[in-house]
């Protein structure tokens, strides 16, 4: 039996100076058929570790539980937090010697300052400040590269980030049925509730 494909995914990432942002929107798409309306696209990894996915279900489920699985014992062996671009190497090198229909961005907090990497199924692995995937990430990137910033800090990230899966959601019919947003930062790996996503897209008059 065929993995189930999300095929109409938007996922977006944003580096801010002070942390990163994550969102995407919920369905889950297989062809013209909504397959599911609530589908989780982000996943905490660690307190300073997050990803989103996009692809196969059955193979992005299988690699959040291995890259969870290698952080934790990376932090019970070495009695410290692995750093973002070990724990996107390691991710690479899981991809890469068993590639998988997925397309993850992984990023977080550490020593060196906030980072995203952008990781293909085959294990290539990409730093950048922002980064979308997914088939309606051309109308996100329309809106990333609009308004992103280099001083863009964690709280204007995530109005940015909201625009940009709310344009998303409005043009691409693969893309949709809510949001879901988090932030990593000094404090941590934070979801934001569906109460506060909604008061951000009021006051954005969107």
């Amino acid at each position: 039996m065929k993995d189930k494909i999300l095929e109409g995914t938007t996922t977006v990432g944003i580096t801010c100076k002070d942390g990163v942002v994550f969102a995407s929107e919920r369905r889950a798409s297989m062809g013209n058929l909504v397959a599911h309306k609530v589908a989780e696209k982000i996943f905490k990894i660690d307190d300073h570790i997050a990803t989103t996915i996009a692809g196969s279900v059955a193979g992005a489920q299988n690699l959040m539980k291995i890259i969870s699985a290698e952080v934790s014992l990376y932090r019970m062996r070495n009695g410290a937090p692995i750093n973002i671009e070990a724990a996107g190497s390691l991710a690479a090198n899981i991809l890469s010697s068993n590639p998988m229909y997925v397309q993850t961005l992984l990023g977080g907090v550490d020593e060196k300052g906030p980072a995203i990497y952008s990781l293909d199924p085959a294990g290539g692995m990409i730093k950048d400040t922002f980064i979308s995937t997914g088939s309606g990430s051309t109308f996100a990137y329309g809106v990333l590269e609009d308004r992103f910033h280099e001083d863009i800090d964690v709280d204007e990230g995530i109005d940015l980030a909201i625009r940009s899966i709310k344009s998303a959601t409005e043009r691409d019919t693969y893309s949709g049925n809510g949001y879901l947003v988090a932030k990593v930062d000094e404090n941590g790996f934070k979801m934001l509730d569906n109460e506060e996503v909604e008061e951000r897209l009021k006051n954005m008059n969107l």
